[in-house]
């Protein structure tokens, strides 16, 4: 489908991922990735911290508010808790979490899963994977939609991660 991968491998498309296990038959799969110059204990706070803020295009998703650019001291997510906010406004939520593994949420239907995957000491792969079950003349238009929103989120968290390595 147009738009359902950017920035993964095969074998990052094929393992299994949390959001699966929530739509076992998605009419849309898409994933996203993106490679990290952080360790993972780097990366998982601006996961979370998710919870703030879009990360992605502030302008379209976020009513003009700037995603925070420092780290908040927030605690771990935790299962029923809100997913995002947008312009301030709570959105979705999280319906599974493995602190330092894996966050996966909840928003309009679609499911999806952040996992971190270390690849050594300084090197994170922070992955993305949605799922939804949805009209499938839908699907491509949201794939892409997706992919531009998803892509820029993940981009800026790499930036925000690799900004404040230790």
């Amino acid at each position: 489908m147009i738009g359902d991968r950017w920035g993964v491998d095969d074998d990052e498309t094929l393992r299994p991922y949390p959001c699966d296990d929530f739509v076992p038959s998605p009419t849309l799969s898409a994933w996203r990735g993106v490679t990290v110059r952080a360790s993972s204990e780097v990366v998982w706070p601006w996961v979370g911290q998710i919870r703030l803020a879009p990360y992605s295009y502030d302008w379209i998703d976020n009513l003009g508010r700037r995603s925070p650019r420092e780290p908040a001291d927030l605690p771990e997510p935790h299962v029923g808790e809100r997913f995002t906010a947008t312009g301030g406004r709570p959105l979705g939520r999280i319906v599974s979490v493995t602190p330092g593994e894996q966050l996966t949420a909840t928003i309009i239907g679609a499911f999806m899963s952040y996992v971190l995957v270390p690849r050594d000491a300084d090197t994170t792969r922070l992955l993305l994977k949605v799922v939804i079950r949805t009209n499938r003349l839908l699907a491509p238009g949201l794939s892409v939609g997706d992919l531009i929103m998803a892509r820029r989120q993940l981009l800026n968290l790499k930036s925000l991660a690799e900004s404040h390595r230790r």
